[in-house]
Protein backbone atom coordinates (compact mmCIF):
# COMPACT_ATOMS: atom_id res chain seq x y z
CA UNK A 1 0.00 0.00 0.00
CA UNK A 2 1.31 3.26 -1.14
CA UNK A 3 2.03 5.38 2.27
CA UNK A 4 0.42 9.16 2.47
CA UNK A 5 1.19 11.19 5.49
CA UNK A 6 -1.28 11.75 7.88
CA UNK A 7 -2.32 15.60 7.59
CA UNK A 8 -3.23 14.71 3.88
CA UNK A 9 -6.46 13.75 1.80
CA UNK A 10 -6.50 12.13 -1.30
CA UNK A 11 -8.77 12.63 -4.33
CA UNK A 12 -9.02 9.53 -6.86
CA UNK A 13 -10.38 10.56 -9.76
CA UNK A 14 -10.95 9.29 -13.40
CA UNK A 15 -7.47 10.13 -15.38
CA UNK A 16 -9.36 10.12 -18.50
CA UNK A 17 -12.03 12.22 -17.81
CA UNK A 18 -11.87 15.98 -18.81
CA UNK A 19 -14.71 16.61 -16.11
CA UNK A 20 -12.31 15.25 -13.18
CA UNK A 21 -9.12 16.22 -14.96
CA UNK A 22 -10.43 20.38 -14.72
CA UNK A 23 -12.10 19.91 -11.58
CA UNK A 24 -8.28 18.40 -10.43
CA UNK A 25 -7.11 21.69 -11.89
CA UNK A 26 -9.34 23.63 -10.18
CA UNK A 27 -8.81 22.15 -6.91
CA UNK A 28 -4.76 22.18 -7.13
CA UNK A 29 -5.49 26.04 -7.94
CA UNK A 30 -7.83 26.76 -4.56
CA UNK A 31 -5.84 24.41 -2.20
CA UNK A 32 -4.37 26.94 -0.23
CA UNK A 33 -3.35 25.18 2.52
CA UNK A 34 -1.68 21.97 0.47
CA UNK A 35 -4.26 19.18 2.05
CA UNK A 36 -4.91 17.46 -1.26
CA UNK A 37 -2.94 14.74 -2.89
CA UNK A 38 -4.24 13.17 -6.54
CA UNK A 39 -3.84 9.94 -7.83
CA UNK A 40 -5.97 8.82 -11.04
CA UNK A 41 -8.04 5.75 -10.50
CA UNK A 42 -6.60 4.18 -13.50
CA UNK A 43 -2.91 4.54 -11.85
CA UNK A 44 -0.95 1.98 -9.63
CA UNK A 45 -1.69 3.91 -6.56
CA UNK A 46 -4.88 4.92 -7.48
CA UNK A 47 -5.86 1.04 -8.14
CA UNK A 48 -3.95 0.23 -4.62
CA UNK A 49 -5.85 2.48 -2.41
CA UNK A 50 -9.17 1.59 -3.97
CA UNK A 51 -8.08 -2.39 -3.31
CA UNK A 52 -7.33 -1.49 0.24
CA UNK A 53 -10.62 0.27 0.84
CA UNK A 54 -12.71 -2.54 -0.96
CA UNK A 55 -14.23 0.31 -3.30
CA UNK A 56 -16.50 -1.33 -6.06
CA UNK A 57 -15.44 0.86 -9.09
CA UNK A 58 -19.04 -0.44 -11.19
CA UNK A 59 -20.39 1.97 -8.63
CA UNK A 60 -18.17 4.63 -8.02
CA UNK A 61 -15.62 5.56 -10.90
CA UNK A 62 -15.28 9.12 -10.39
CA UNK A 63 -14.25 11.12 -7.05
CA UNK A 64 -13.63 8.99 -4.38
CA UNK A 65 -11.98 11.13 -1.01
CA UNK A 66 -9.65 9.22 0.98
CA UNK A 67 -8.64 10.69 4.10
CA UNK A 68 -5.77 8.15 5.55
CA UNK A 69 -6.83 6.45 9.55
CA UNK A 70 -10.53 8.21 8.60
CA UNK A 71 -13.17 7.34 6.05
CA UNK A 72 -13.62 7.67 2.90
CA UNK A 73 -16.44 9.40 0.39
CA UNK A 74 -17.75 9.06 -2.89
CA UNK A 75 -19.89 10.69 -4.96
CA UNK A 76 -21.41 14.00 -4.28
CA UNK A 77 -20.17 14.00 -0.44
CA UNK A 78 -16.86 13.83 -1.58
CA UNK A 79 -16.87 16.67 -4.18
CA UNK A 80 -18.50 18.73 -1.49
CA UNK A 81 -16.42 17.74 1.16
CA UNK A 82 -13.37 18.60 -1.21
CA UNK A 83 -15.15 21.93 -1.94
CA UNK A 84 -15.58 22.71 1.99
CA UNK A 85 -12.29 23.33 2.22
CA UNK A 86 -11.68 26.50 0.00
CA UNK A 87 -12.95 30.39 0.49
CA UNK A 88 -15.26 32.49 -1.80
CA UNK A 89 -17.39 31.28 -3.98
CA UNK A 90 -16.39 28.02 -3.26
CA UNK A 91 -18.21 27.97 0.08
CA UNK A 92 -22.16 28.23 -2.09
CA UNK A 93 -21.77 24.83 -2.89
CA UNK A 94 -22.21 23.97 1.03
CA UNK A 95 -25.85 24.81 0.19
CA UNK A 96 -25.60 21.19 -1.22
CA UNK A 97 -26.21 19.76 2.05
CA UNK A 98 -29.56 20.54 2.65
CA UNK A 99 -30.56 18.42 0.14
CA UNK A 100 -30.09 14.50 0.63
CA UNK A 101 -27.66 12.06 -0.34
CA UNK A 102 -30.13 10.12 -2.39
CA UNK A 103 -31.49 13.17 -4.10
CA UNK A 104 -27.41 14.69 -4.37
CA UNK A 105 -26.66 11.31 -5.64
CA UNK A 106 -28.58 10.98 -8.43
CA UNK A 107 -28.05 14.32 -9.84
CA UNK A 108 -23.83 13.38 -9.69
CA UNK A 109 -24.34 9.86 -10.93
CA UNK A 110 -26.39 11.33 -13.75
CA UNK A 111 -23.82 13.62 -14.02
CA UNK A 112 -21.26 10.66 -14.04
CA UNK A 113 -23.06 8.35 -16.60
CA UNK A 114 -22.42 11.49 -19.46
CA UNK A 115 -19.41 12.92 -18.20
CA UNK A 116 -17.36 11.16 -21.37
CA UNK A 117 -20.37 12.71 -23.64
CA UNK A 118 -21.10 16.35 -23.19
CA UNK A 119 -17.18 17.37 -21.55
CA UNK A 120 -14.57 14.78 -23.76
CA UNK A 121 -12.29 11.75 -22.96
CA UNK A 122 -8.59 11.83 -23.18
CA UNK A 123 -7.00 9.09 -24.35
CA UNK A 124 -4.10 8.73 -21.84
CA UNK A 125 -4.26 9.76 -17.83
CA UNK A 126 -3.14 13.58 -17.34
CA UNK A 127 0.31 14.23 -17.15
CA UNK A 128 1.20 16.85 -14.35
CA UNK A 129 3.61 19.25 -15.14
CA UNK A 130 6.73 20.01 -13.31
CA UNK A 131 5.10 22.15 -10.67
CA UNK A 132 2.69 19.86 -9.27
CA UNK A 133 4.25 16.47 -9.79
CA UNK A 134 4.68 16.31 -6.07
CA UNK A 135 0.94 16.39 -5.49
CA UNK A 136 0.71 13.19 -7.44
CA UNK A 137 0.82 9.73 -6.21
CA UNK A 138 2.46 7.25 -8.82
Amino acid sequence: MVSIAKDKKVILFDGVCNLCNNFVTKVIRFDKKNTFLFAAIQSKSGQEIIAYLNIDTTKTDSIILYEPGVSYEIKSTAALKIMSNFEGLWKLTQIGWVFPELFRNYIYDFIAKNRYHWFGKKDNCMIPTPEIKAKFLD
